[in-house]
């Protein structure tokens, strides 16, 4: 058993954090990758505190590229600063805080790039993300390109205008038409199961009357 990979909390948590993922867009579709962006623009507000309590000061983009990278290495990622420019700066990373786990839910990436979008916009009144590389879509390490102005140079997510948070508040109170989107497509994830099931029903009842 020397050979085996020790296991962790770590590595516990993102494998089971993955599977939820994975259970989760098989549920509810492509709306998984909407429940994920909003998730990471709040936790990005949340993780700026840790580097600066003013949420509206505007950064520099080496300010800007030096706190997203000790957020995904203080989590476990490997990334590094490639490129620093005035409009927009690009972040590589040869391992993901996931590790090779993060293959299992891909859309996973979505909450890198609503982070730094989210930062971006909070920051620079603009962000779009490009996430031209992923270890998730099987490519060797992760590449990501954020801009703080509008660009036809690539395709990206674009994150701006977003609410920021009341002083001392938390950003993680939801409010309730949020709650209640979610709650909706919850409902239709449960609707679809049910169709399933009942499909199913069907199709064993005339296979065993065919018997």
């Amino acid at each position: 058993m020397s050979g085996m990979a020790k296991l962790t909390g770590t590595i516990f948590l993102s494998k089971l954090i993955t599977q939820y993922a994975q259970l989760h867009e098989k549920s509810v579709g492509g709306a998984a990758k909407e429940y994920i962006s909003q998730l990471g623009i709040r936790t990005g507000e949340w993780l700026e505190t840790f580097y600066d309590s003013s949420k509206l000061a505007n950064w520099t983009p080496e300010q800007y590229a030096d706190v997203i990278i000790d957020i995904k290495n203080s989590i476990g990622g490997h990334f590094y600063i490639a490129e620093v420019h005035p409009d927009h700066v690009v972040v590589k990373a040869s391992g993901c805080p996931f590790g090779e786990i993060v293959q299992d839910a891909p859309h996973l990436c979505n909450m890198t790039s609503s982070v730094f979008g989210g930062i971006a916009s909070r920051r620079f009144g603009y962000g779009k993300v490009n996430l031209r590389k992923r270890i998730a879509a099987g490519d060797a390490g992760c590449e990501v390109a954020v801009y703080f102005e509008p660009t036809d140079r690539e395709d990206g997510e674009v994150y701006k205008d977003l609410p920021v948070t009341p002083a001392n508040g938390n950003p993680f109170e939801w409010e309730e038409e949020t709650i209640q989107s979610l709650n909706k497509e919850l409902e239709r994830s449960d609707e679809m199961i049910n169709n399933l099931v009942e499909e199913l029903e069907e199709l064993r009842a005339k296979v065993k009357a065919g018997e």
